[in-house]
C-alpha cells in the first residue's frame, strides 16, 4: 500500500507563486517517475510535469520557464514550484508516482489533489 499527502495549493493573485509538494509512503521499494498533472473543470486532465528517477524532466508546453518539477529520493518526496502563475493556470493539481512495492509488485498511486486558484 502506497500512501501520497499533498500539500500546498491555494489562492494567489496573476504573477504569483505557489509550491506543491506530494510525499509517498507505505510499502515502498523503490520510485520510477514522479509527476503532476492537473484538471480544470470542463477540461480533461493533463500532465504539467514529471521526473525521472535519475532526475531527467519533462513538461507541458503552457509552463515550461515558469514551473520546475524536483524531488528527493530519500524523502519519497516530489515538489512542483510554480512562478508567474496565471488565471489559466488554475485548476486541481494530483501528483502520481509509480515504482515498486517491497514485493517488486509495480504500483502506481495518486495524490488526493490540491486545488490551486489564480486570481486576473
Amino acid at each position: 500500500q502506497v500512501q501520497l499527502v499533498e500539500s500546498g495549493g491555494g489562492f494567489v493573485q496573476a504573477g504569483g507563486s505557489l509550491r506543491l509538494s506530494c510525499a509517498a509512503s507505505g510499502n515502498i521499494f523503490s520510485i520510477n517517475t514522479m509527476g503532476w498533472y492537473r484538471q480544470a473543470p470542463g477540461k480533461e486532465r493533463e500532465l504539467v510535469g514529471i521526473i525521472s528517477s535519475d532526475g531527467n524532466t519533462n513538461y507541458a508546453d503552457s509552463v515550461k520557464d515558469r514551473f520546475t518539477i524536483s524531488r528527493d529520493n530519500a524523502k519519497s518526496t516530489v515538489w512542483l514550484q510554480m512562478n508567474s502563475l496565471k488565471p489559466e493556470d488554475t485548476a486541481n493539481y494530483r501528483c502520481n508516482i509509480a515504482g515498486a512495492l517491497m514485493t517488486r509488485q509495480r504500483f502506481t498511486s495518486w495524490g488526493q489533489g490540491t486545488q490551486v486558484t489564480v486570481s486576473s
